[in-house]
């Protein structure tokens, strides 16, 4: 018996693929094999409700598990039902919409993105989806995420919606919206005051028109810091990719020392710096890459050059992720004000975008970088990096007991950035130990929750209690964002046990010596040897940060019966 399991367009990115995790690991138990196609499948499996996008499974046997708690309480018992109970799939996700579109039901359609692209953005969408799903609304979310473009809407999917919501924290492209009611937000409110927002977009909701003049006007109104969340999203796969790239060379550098003289590979990998310099040239067009996106947030594309060139400059005049920063809103600006104020004969018009404003904007930050930014910065950024290579245990202690409380204050929102782009920065400047603080203070909010889920049971709900496993493996993967959804219920009390743990972990881990070499991956970038060190303090951090804001909450935590009174009285 062939099993194929796919996630029904309303399954929610990370429920669904838990569920889908849990399946695969019962069909191992009973010997069933999967297959990752529709087409070599006997019985399909699609876990939660809605349309499935994969067209290849019309006309072959579909068993849909609607309740996702369902496959979480006992997924052996899914799959013997599936080879019983399984009907053949007839309707298609596009046919499903244009048959839903004239009966009189409000259809939306959305957008998420987030500056990570991993958390937010899926947590945005499903709680639209959901939301939406309450109401009885018809309702469809792309997702803008660090993978590419997720649930991709279809022109004609766009064209029978009433309004389009935009919830993006990050510059994305909305032309193929254009002449239709849209409404901008952000991940945040779309995910913690999903109804609020869904009434305000029916509301507020203009007609969009994208434009030249139309783009550098919405970008100068996003604000300052949505300028760096842009470029920190463009910038994040290139550290993390380098990072670890790192930690592996430094990995196979320790294997080499215990190698006898068949090690050849090894010896080949390490001896000659093939594995650190792929890795040291990822990592240095970080601030290149952050400069660059910095710009084209503000400036659109004439600003990519004279950013991408300016953080190219920070780096090598020592200026680094500081200077980077610095230069990207100054190439920005300085593009967008060129764009906007030179006055041009209409038959060059057309060579500004392409031509002038990226030569002019590129030469003046070079400039500028070179003779005014580049050495004072440089200083500054030299002075802070051997500061913190030097400083004391009781400096260190404060330090990461700082990071990893701001860690845990907004979980993936503007304070948890800032202490994340701190930590990622440093590692270029080979200093590891804000990183080590940064990583662990912000596993322990939705370990916190999960563990919370598990020592007072009967204080959550049922979905609540599904949640926990879920913020569980979100928080080993150093995912914050999954203990948002006990947060948004409950902040008063969530909050303050997350930031109490995230404070204890950050500085314990520094009171241990501990440095971290790699930038993302949670527990599991771990099993490469040497990316942590010491392993045995850094993961007590953890554990002990965790369990105490875990216990707290557990013990101030309302009965769901009395929380429900206090939310309704």
């Amino acid at each position: 018996m062939n099993i194929y399991i796919v996630e029904g367009s309303n399954s929610g990115p990370v429920n669904g693929r838990l569920a889908k995790a849990e399946l695969a690991l019962a069909a191992n138990s009973l010997n069933i094999k999967l297959v990752d196609n529709a087409t070599s499948a006997d019985t399909i499996i699609s876990v939660g409700n809605g349309n499935i996008s994969d067209k290849a499974v019309i006309g072959k046997k579909v068993y849909v598990v609607n309740d996702l708690n369902d496959v979480f309480a006992d997924p052996k018992k899914i799959l013997n039902e599936a080879q019983s109970k399984a009907t053949v799939y007839q309707q298609s996700a596009n046919s499903a919409a244009v048959a839903t579109s004239n009966n009189g039901q409000k259809r939306i359609v959305a957008v998420t993105a987030c500056p990570t692209g991993v958390a937010h953005t899926f947590m945005a969408a499903e709680a639209i989806e959901e939301e939406a799903k309450k109401r009885g609304w018809w309702c469809k979310v792309e997702t803008r995420g660090s993978v590419g473009v997720g649930n991709e809407l279809t022109p004609e999917e766009i064209a029978s919606a009433d309004v389009v919501i935009a919830a993006c924290d990050i510059d994305v492209d909305l032309s193929k919206f254009a002449g239709k009611k849209l409404y901008r937000t952000k991940t945040g409110p779309a995910l913690k005051k999903t109804a609020q927002e869904l009434d305000k977009a029916f509301q507020e909701a203009t007609v969009y028109q994208p434009s030249a003049n139309a783009t550098t006007s919405n970008n100068k109104k996003k604000g300052v810091y949505q300028h760096l969340l842009t470029g920190v999203s463009y910038m994040l796969p290139m550290v993390v990719a380098g990072g670890l790239i790192i930690a592996l060379s430094f990995a196979f550098g320790e294997f080499k020392d215990v190698l006898n003289d068949q090690g050849v590979l090894v010896k080949t990998l390490v001896g000659e710096p093939h594995l650190a310099q792929i890795g040291g040239l990822a990592f240095s067009l970080m601030v290149p890459l952050l400069a660059g996106y910095i710009a084209y947030s503000i400036a659109d594309r004439p600003g990519l050059a004279p950013g991408l060139v300016g953080g190219l400059l920070a780096v090598s005049t020592g200026a680094g992720f500081l200077g980077g920063i610095i230069i990207g809103y100054f190439a920005g600006y300085l593009a967008m004000l060129i764009t906007k104020y030179l006055p041009l004969p209409k038959t060059l018009e057309a060579l500004k975008p392409i031509l002038i404003v990226p030569l002019l904007a590129t030469l003046a930050t070079g400039l500028v970088m070179q003779f005014v930014v580049g050495t004072p910065v440089a200083w500054l950024m030299t002075a802070l990096t051997e500061w913190l290579k030097s400083m004391g245990t009781a400096n260190a202690v404060v330090l990461g007991a700082i990071l990893g409380g701001m860690m845990c204050t907004d979980m993936g929102g503007p304070i948890n950035k800032v202490a994340y782009a701190f930590g990622t920065a440093l590692i270029s400047a080979q200093v590891y130990a804000p990183m080590a603080a940064v990583m662990a203070g912000g596993m322990v909010p939705p370990l916190a929750m999960g563990l919370a889920t598990l020592i007072a049971r009967k204080k959550f709900a049922k979905a609540e209690q599904e949640s926990g496993k879920a913020s569980l493996v979100l928080g080993l993967c150093f995912i914050s964002e999954g203990a948002i959804p006990f947060a948004a219920r409950d902040p008063l009390r969530v909050i303050p046990c997350c930031i109490i743990g995230g404070a204890i972990t950050g500085g314990l881990s520094l009171a241990f010596g501990s440095e971290l070499m790699t930038p993302h991956g949670g527990l599991f970038a771990l099993a490469i040897p040497g990316v942590v060190k010491p392993v045995g303090g850094y993961i007590l951090s953890i554990v002990v940060g965790s369990v105490i804001a875990g216990i707290a909450y557990a013990i101030i935590k309302k009965p769901e019966s009395a929380a429900t009174e206090i939310a309704t009285a």
